[in-house]
């Protein structure tokens, strides 16, 4: 009963992670490590100030709030 119970909550973990887009950066790093393994893996502050600069650059990215 705990094993399903543990798995139930794994996935809805996973899903409103997927859903928040809070796994972005979880993508983003398996993504550098794979296709540019010579690069430096940006800090998740890093990553999130070039996914915020990149959506308020280019309006169609995301909504502003201004």
């Amino acid at each position: 009963m705990r094993s399903a119970l543990r798995r139930a909550l794994e996935k809805v973990r996973w899903y409103v992670r997927e859903l928040t887009d809070e796994s972005a950066y979880d993508r983003y790093v398996a993504h550098v490590r794979r296709d540019h393994p010579q690069a430096d893996v940006p800090t998740r502050r890093e990553f999130e100030r070039m996914r915020t600069d990149r959506q308020e650059a280019d309006p169609r990215q995301g909504f502003r709030c201004c």
